[in-house]
């Protein structure tokens, strides 16, 4: 996904907390997009343990291989879905 697509997620007012989905099949939640850095090449999340904590670890990804970015607040998104077994 192109790093500008990634970037219209985390600008969205209001916020709405997101799922990003990677080609290996990993996923991450975003629930504040300050959670978030996106640069040309790499997509930073910081990974906190709890909500409002700060960040312990975080992971760098290619933005080529987002897949898909989902609202986790409840909403259904948009185009299909598939269930991920925990």
């Amino acid at each position: 996904m192109s790093p500008d697509r990634i970037l219209d997620h985390l600008r969205r007012q209001p916020f709405r907390p997101i799922r990003i989905y990677m080609s290996d099949g990993s996923s991450y939640e975003v629930a504040h997009p300050e959670l978030a850095l996106v640069t040309r090449r790499e997509v930073v999340i910081a990974l906190p343990e709890a909500e409002g904590e700060l960040a312990d670890r975080s992971v760098f990804c290619d933005p080529l291989h987002v897949t898909r970015i989902e609202p986790i607040d409840g909403a259904k998104p948009k185009g299909k879905s598939r269930k991920r077994e925990s």
